[in-house]
């Protein structure tokens, strides 16, 4: 029922497709989704999904502002739910994983940066690269 309400405030028709891919999306243990996970745990939960279809919903979502798409590198996007505040992403080179952190700080240094050379800031999106220490 939460998904037909988010459905119709995002001004999305309810169709059973969508209903899905956001129950998953909600439902995930990973926050960070690509379309082909998507994919794969709906066919694994037996849910008779295209992957075409999650694809043109997962587009549908992002521009209905349901769902964050981040491009990191390594070339394909994943989607998160969008519905927390601000953060900030690590992703780590050998296994992929995304972490999520905010850090006041680092939030703090970037203003002052950027009112220093005379700008404000408008958006950004900061993504570091890591590998566990070995």
């Amino acid at each position: 029922m939460v998904e037909n309400n988010e459905l119709r405030k995002a001004g999305l028709k309810v169709t059973l497709p969508r209903v899905k891919i956001l129950q998953m999306l909600d439902n995930a243990e990973h926050r960070h989704m690509s379309a082909e996970d998507v994919y794969k745990a709906l066919m694994e939960a037996g849910e008779d999904v295209g992957l075409a279809t999650v694809y043109r919903v997962l587009t549908q979502f992002e521009a209905a502002g349901l769902v964050v798409r981040h491009n990191f590198d390594g070339g394909h996007a994943v989607f998160e739910l969008a519905d927390s505040g601000h953060h900030d992403h690590m992703v780590c080179v050998d296994t992929g994983e995304v972490i999520e952190f905010f850090d006041s700080e680092i939030e703090k240094r970037q203003k002052e940066i950027v009112r220093e050379h005379g700008f404000e800031l408008v958006d950004h999106n900061l993504v570091l690269y890591v590998r566990k220490k070995s």
